[in-house]
């Protein structure tokens, strides 16, 4: 029998009984991972009790908080299939993945019950369990009256490396959300990959204060310090001040969070001092700008690591290391351990073929294959053996490999703008305003042109006084941009739609550029 989710974790409470398992800022919880493991077993048995077995699936629709942590494991223990919902979806959003997913049990908490209230109303033959008091949703019952008085022993299941782990529902960057199947043997090369990657021991201290809904925090650092004996401390989500505080206040050592989570940190007041003990910080989810990657450096002092992927494939395909980040700043890096990485010509007509290679510096598709990729899409056979043609994952993106094996990840090939017949990488006009100390955050998409075809216009978050004419003279000067790539018009706006893993919804402000020029 293989390795599981399930193995890792009780090999864990095997070794590590009496160290801190997890911590929640939020409830004040502190367990071993002897009484995580006991709190574990109890839902585990509590899920069977109420009709859930093994193949069914269970959802969550909550911020980061211990019951979701224990339910994933409890799910892993049963063979249930764990499915995290985003809690920033619309109620409509939300029904379409609990439509396509259908569990049997759905937790939520008082956040998020305004989302289920219309729901949990349509769909009466599936259990809603709400984990604080809440008196929206109809017939909800307390997650911890459910719990209450129920066998804490270890329940009595087999569970197979192959079988399925978890739904995990794209993030809709272009449109309706998918659910990407993973195996129990996925993640766990996932989690020992990035064990390695990020050098982490049971020593380490984790803070999770991005989405643990996302597979970037869950997997790429969550499961990983399971699997070390690592201790983890949550917050609810995420508040820089906060943060900052906790970072200080319980020794964290290593986090995730995306682009925009540290560039929110450097608007704070803080010293080195509030570091002192942390050692590592990974990002990804979004590319960093090179001006962003700088000046963390030069403001914390701390050593940063960036991991490139997509939820298909586990996510991490590739990673820049520490001492890469400034010699290679907004590179994504050399592929992980057991990953193959190409860029492949891309056709018209139908997926890229993966032995047409392309040659260091042009430009193609990135296509992937790995232990960590997914079986297929729920419920979607075609999707599925379209972007796995040839057993290499197509992931739509844009980019190229330098001369030393480094991938430059350019556009998705959806954003790229076309003017006058030039190809325009959005990438590279974002990166030289990112360089502008007065710009927070930006987003460069194409609109529609009589002449040109296509024209660049970029959204910008802004800090203090920032006109257009500024920004115009600063792309002019010292050749940042050539003419044809510079942005035709600004739109200055209090904040870019991105989803919960940083994100880019660059398909609503498209939309947005289209409507103006109709």
């Amino acid at each position: 029998m293989g390795p599981t989710l399930k193995s890792m974790f009780e090999q864990t409470v095997a070794k590590f009984p009496n160290k801190e398992g997890i911590v929640d800022v939020r409830l004040g919880t502190r367990w071993t991972y002897q009484e995580w493991d006991e709190e574990v077993n109890r839902l585990a048995n509590a899920l069977t009790d109420s009709g859930v077995h093994k193949g069914d699936k269970v959802s969550t629709v909550l911020f980061n908080t211990a019951e979701f942590a224990t339910t994933l494991f409890a799910c892993m223990k049963i063979g249930a299939v764990f499915n995290p919902i985003n809690f920033r979806l619309t109620s409509n959003e939300i029904s379409f993945i609990i439509k396509d997913a259908d569990p049997k049990i759905v937790l939520f908490e008082k956040a998020t019950a305004p989302q289920l209230k219309a729901i949990a109303n349509e769909r009466t033959h599936i259990g809603f369990w709400t984990i604080d008091e809440q008196r929206d949703v109809a017939l909800a019952r307390n997650y911890y009256d459910v719990i209450e008085g129920v066998d804490r022993t270890r329940p009595d299941y087999v569970v197979e490396e192959e079988d399925y782990y978890a739904i995990m529902y794209t993030s809709g960057t272009t449109g309706a959300p998918k659910g990407v199947l993973h195996t129990h043997r996925d993640m766990v090369d996932q989690a020992l990959i990035l064990t390695a990657t990020l050098r982490l021991t049971n020593q380490d201290r984790g803070l999770t204060v991005a989405p643990m809904f996302h597979c970037a925090e869950l997997h790429c650092t969550f499961l990983p310090r399971v699997m070390m004996g690592a201790s983890t401390v949550i917050l609810h989500h995420f508040d820089a001040k906060e943060m900052i505080q906790t970072i200080r206040e319980e020794q964290i050592s290593t986090l995730f969070a995306a682009p925009t989570m540290w560039n929110m940190i450097l608007q704070e007041k803080f010293s080195k001092r509030d570091f002192e003990t942390f050692r590592q910080g990974l990002y990804g989810g979004a590319p960093m700008a090179p001006a962003l990657t700088t000046r963390l450096h030069e403001t914390l002092g701390v050593q940063l690591i960036q991991a490139y992927g997509m939820t298909e494939m586990g996510p991490a395909i590739t990673v820049l290391l520490e001492d890469e980040q400034l010699m290679k700043a907004g590179s994504a890096g050399r592929a992980l351990i057991n990953h193959e990485v190409r860029v492949v010509r891309t056709l018209e007509d139908g997926p890229a073929e993966p032995d047409d290679i392309c040659k260091p510096d042009e430009l193609g598709e990135i296509i992937v294959r790995g232990p960590s990729m997914m079986p297929g899409y729920y419920n979607r056979r075609e999707d599925s053996e379209e972007v796995l043609y040839k057993g290499w994952y197509h992931s739509g993106d844009i980019g190229s490999f330098d001369e030393d094996g480094y991938l430059w990840v350019s556009d998705r090939v959806k954003d790229m703008i076309i003017s006058g017949g030039e190809n325009i990488y959005s990438r590279e006009v974002e990166d030289a305003l990112f360089e502008h100390p007065s710009i927070l955050d930006a987003a460069v998409v194409g609109e529609p042109d009589e002449m040109w075809g296509e024209r660049v216009v970029a959204y910008v978050v802004k800090k203090g006084d920032l006109e257009q004419d500024e920004l115009e003279e600063f792309c002019i000067s010292g050749n940042r941009l050539a003419r044809y790539k510079r942005p035709r018009r600004y739109v200055f706006v209090d904040e870019l739609p991105r989803n919960a893993s940083g994100k880019l919804q660059k398909f609503k402000l498209r939309e947005q550029a289209e409507s103006v020029t109709e």
